[in-house]
């Protein structure tokens, strides 16, 4: 057996064979570390553990790992645990020794089946507190928990189930590992409670008070149980997983602590049972032989009253008997039924019992065997059976006269009640004054009676059938119940006589009546669609109607002269409809049937078929006049719109041309400013001159109007279109006119010739790109550069405040020309001041306030001296004034 230190991933403590430990065995050795706060628990646990079996051997543990470590204790360990002698212990003090006596306790746990895994001797002689903690776990799990078996499961399975069983009763436990099941101390007093329930008072304890259930259950097992505190309370509500192993130790402490109590109680259960069944198995024998004896001993004394068979003479005394028999089988019978029942299954439990218990079979006493007392069951039934039939068979013969003569007397009353008042019935004359659905209820009627007399036929045939019997066994009383029988069968043949001739009365009716009926529903259906067509046709001829146009009133002439072709076939169908009411009027004299009121299927009648035909011969010429009438009215109209349209259709392209004429003339620029004002003043009298053509159209408007017509198909123009076309051109020509003369204003103002102000228009047309006689921004901007100027965004904005003071982004040519000519005008004005000032001085860079009032008129001198700085420089002399800032301020303020 190797025992040096394997490095593996996995160290093994313990593989039991088949029951391997589950993986989270692995946990606790991975990379050999071990959380603190479990390395704490375990610790305290197996040492508690290890010494609650050394304390036999009369010493203990202080260190875990440093009292192993010369391998005596260990030994001694093994020793008290597994009650056998291991190897005898070296003594000396050297190392040699101590690793030779822990390998003699590794060998003896190995030799329990037991793998050891990655734990060396040397580890636990050098104090490796880990690899002792788990050597300790693998011999607690060896020799505490694998041998624990519940049901099917063992070991760790087996002790977790042992712990779900005794703690299932209650209800705030619920154990399903060894951690964080335990935590709050309740599964710990749950076992104590359920083995020792005077020990602890579980319905005080409280889930959320772990500290104090913990204790509370740590110190009752140490005190009654003999079970050393292997925990430490704080230690389990402080960790958040507490130790599985540590848990698992202490817990196989209760388990093995409990089931050896149970194993003394089981001796002497056993015991007690065995004696139990014993006495029990004896009483029942005792029961069964006693209740035997007396069902045997009454059926004996049953039997010989059932056999006697001799008759009585009256109806009273047999009745007699039949009532003795009937409290025998209500009274005296039903127990014995129940003891035999109870017998036969105490006897049953009673093999059973005794099988069970590997006792011998029960054999009763001679002559009550179960199939004895069957047997003698038997015969009693038997006896019974036939005594019962023979007392009725007695009592039936008695009965059977009265009851014949009796019966007969019944059937005949009863027969003769129901053919009372037929015969009349059968002969009334009714279907002569019926209806058609009254003939039809009396035909359901009698086939109802028909089947009613077949179902008394079977009555008839009981009555001769009773009649015949009572002869046979000579009734006193035959001759009279002979004469009502032969009465009851002769009014029945004449009652089938009668039957047949009311059927075949009615069904002849029937047919009459079904013949008119078909002939109503045939006049219904055709007069309907029929008085439909005239009503609509009434609708129709008297119908207003409103039309625009010539096409619109042909249609409706067209239409009416289609449905003129359609009347002579619509007569045709009427004479057809009233040719059926004179059917109907035919075979009613002829069979003289009842004509039941008017026909069912519909309120039309003749009288009203031929007055609406003669009122919608009579509308026909009256819609003819209408539509004539109407005919007019529309060429009327047509002629209306065509007079205004051929006005329209010059007017509108005059106005149109007229406005184009003087778009150009002021765009174009031929001739001189004042040659263009000529032609347009001349352009503005054949426009006024133009007036009285508008005034015509809007005559003719009117009359279109009044006539309510509403489109016209000849013009597109409206009369509205031209009127705002005429406003337009007259706006137009005035604001021309208007343009020009302030363009000869601006030109004679800033001294503009002729020719630049071509240039400026020829500037402004070829950079009004939209060709809408303005620039916008951008078409200026571009216009200004092309003329060399070179400006920033402020200064852009500036110009553009000048030339479109109203912001609307766009300039007009005389905005254009004011920019312009100040732009060629003003460029030195500023210098010219300045040099005129220079000639009021007298030459000199300053000038005196005395000089400007003496040249100068009083407010503008005025005005000078307020607005003058004094003069700084060296030539100054006491209130000299600078005029020359004072000029450039000038000009600054009025460029902006």
């Amino acid at each position: 057996m190797d025992h040096h230190h394997h490095q593996h991933d996995h160290h093994h403590q313990y593989d039991g064979g088949e029951n391997d430990y589950m993986p989270q065995e692995d946990d606790w050795d991975r990379d050999m570390l071990l959380d603190p706060a479990w390395e704490k628990q375990q610790r305290k646990t197996f040492t508690a553990w290890c010494n609650s079996h050394l304390r036999k051997a009369g010493t203990q543990i202080d260190n875990i790992e440093e009292d192993f470590r010369d391998g005596l204790k260990l030994m001694l360990l093994l020793e008290v645990i597994s009650g056998e002698r291991l190897a005898k212990p070296e003594r000396g003090k050297m190392r040699v020794h101590k690793i030779s006596n822990v390998n003699k306790a590794l060998d003896f746990i190995a030799s329990k089946g037991v793998k050891l895994v990655s734990i060396g001797a040397e580890e636990i002689v050098d104090g490796n507190a880990k690899m002792t903690l788990g050597m300790i776990w693998t011999i607690i799990l060896r020799f505490a928990i694998q041998d624990i078996s519940v049901e099917e499961t063992s070991a760790k399975e087996g002790l977790l189930l042992w712990c779900q069983r005794k703690t299932a009763p209650y209800k705030n436990v619920n154990i399903q590992n060894f951690h964080i099941s335990w935590k709050d101390g309740l599964g710990f007093c749950a076992l104590i409670h359920r083995h020792r329930p005077e020990l602890i008072d579980y319905g005080k304890l409280r889930k959320d008070d772990p500290m104090t259930n913990l204790n509370t259950a740590f110190d009752v097992a140490e005190k009654y149980l003999d079970i050393p505190k292997m925990l430490d309370a704080e230690d389990i509500v402080s960790t958040l997983r507490p130790d599985e192993k540590a848990i698992m130790t202490y817990v196989s402490c209760y388990y093995h602590a409990f089931s050896g109590k149970q194993k003394a109680e089981t001796a002497a259960n056993r015991i007690c049972k065995v004696l139990a069944v014993n006495q029990e198995n004896e009483q029942l024998m005792e029961d069964y032989e006693k209740l035997a004896s007396d069902l045997l001993e009454w059926i004996r004394r049953t039997i010989p009253w059932l056999e006697n068979r001799v008759p009585e003479n009256t109806m009273q005394a047999m009745q007699q008997k039949l009532e003795d028999f009937r409290d025998y089988r209500r009274l005296h019978k039903p127990p014995k039924v129940q003891e035999k029942c109870q017998l036969e299954i105490n006897f049953n439990t009673l093999q059973t019992k005794l099988r069970l218990s590997n006792r011998p079979a029960f054999m009763p006493s001679e002559g009550k065997m179960v199939s004895d007392i069957s047997n003698a069951w038997g015969g009693l039934e038997g006896a019974e059976k036939g005594y019962e039939e023979w007392l009725l068979n007695e009592i039936r013969r008695l009965e059977r006269l009265d009851h014949l003569a009796e019966k007969f007397r019944q059937k005949a009353a009863i027969h003769e009640a129901w053919t009372d008042g037929k015969e009349e019935m059968l002969q009334d004359k009714d279907f002569e004054t019926a209806t058609l659905s009254e003939i039809k209820a009396l035909l359901k009627k009698h086939e109802a009676f028909e089947s009613d007399l077949a179902a008394h036929q079977d009555r008839v045939e009981q009555i001769a059938a009773i009649a015949q019997e009572l002869n046979e066994l000579e009734y006193y009383d035959s001759p009279s119940v002979n004469a009502r029988c032969q009465q009851i069968c002769d009014q029945w043949d004449s009652l089938g006589v009668l039957t047949h001739k009311r059927s075949e009365a009615l069904q002849r009716t029937e047919k009459l009546l079904e013949t008119i009926d078909q002939l109503y529903l045939e006049f219904a259906k055709r007069a309907a669609p029929f008085n439909n067509w005239m009503e609509g046709a009434m609708e129709d001829l008297q119908d207003t109607f409103i039309v625009h146009t010539i096409e619109e009133i042909q249609g409706l002439s067209t239409a009416h002269e289609q449905f003129k072709a359609t009347l002579p076939e619509a007569d045709k169908e009427r004479q057809a409809i009233l040719g059926i009411h004179n059917e109907i009027a035919k075979i009613v004299q002829t069979y003289h049937v009842n004509m039941a009121g008017t026909n069912p299927y519909t309120t039309i009648n003749p009288q009203e078929i031929n007055a609406k035909w003669d009122k919608v011969r009579q509308l026909v010429p009256q819609r003819d006049q209408a539509l004539v009438e109407e005919h007019a009215r529309q060429q009327n109209n047509e002629r209306l719109r065509r007079q205004f349209a051929n006005q329209a259709n010059v007017i509108g392209p005059w106005i149109q041309t007229k406005m184009e004429e003087i778009g150009r003339i002021s765009i174009e620029m031929h001739g001189t400013l004042e040659d263009q004002l000529t032609h347009l003043r001349q352009y503005e009298k054949s426009i006024v001159n133009y007036k009285p053509k508008i005034d015509q159209l809007e005559g003719d408007h009117q009359l279109i109007q009044e006539a309510l017509i509403f489109d016209n198909k000849h013009t597109n123009y409206t009369m509205e279109h031209i009127r705002v076309g005429w406003e337009q051109l007259l706006t137009t020509i005035a604001r021309t006119i208007n343009e020009i003369e302030n363009q000869i204003l601006t030109r004679d103002a800033k001294g503009i010739s002729q020719d630049q102000m071509n240039e400026f228009r020829a500037s402004f047309n070829h950079f009004d790109r939209k060709r809408t006689g303005m620039m916008d921004a951008e078409d200026f901007r571009a216009c200004l550069i092309s003329m060399g100027y070179n400006m920033g965004e402020a200064e852009f904005s500036r110009i553009m405040s000048i030339v479109d003071p109203n912001r609307l982004g766009l300039i007009t040519f005389q905005a254009f020309i004011d920019f312009m000519s100040r732009e060629t005008a003003d460029t030195d004005t500023a210098d010219q001041v300045m040099a005129s000032f220079k000639v009021l001085a007298g030459d000199k860079n300053y000038i005196l306030a005395d000089e400007l009032r003496r040249e100068l008129p009083p407010d503008q001198a005025e005005y000078c001296i307020a607005r003058m700085t004094p003069y700084s420089g060296p030539d100054t002399v006491p209130g000299a004034l600078d005029y020359m800032s004072f000029s450039t301020a000038l000009y600054g303020e009025s460029d902006l």
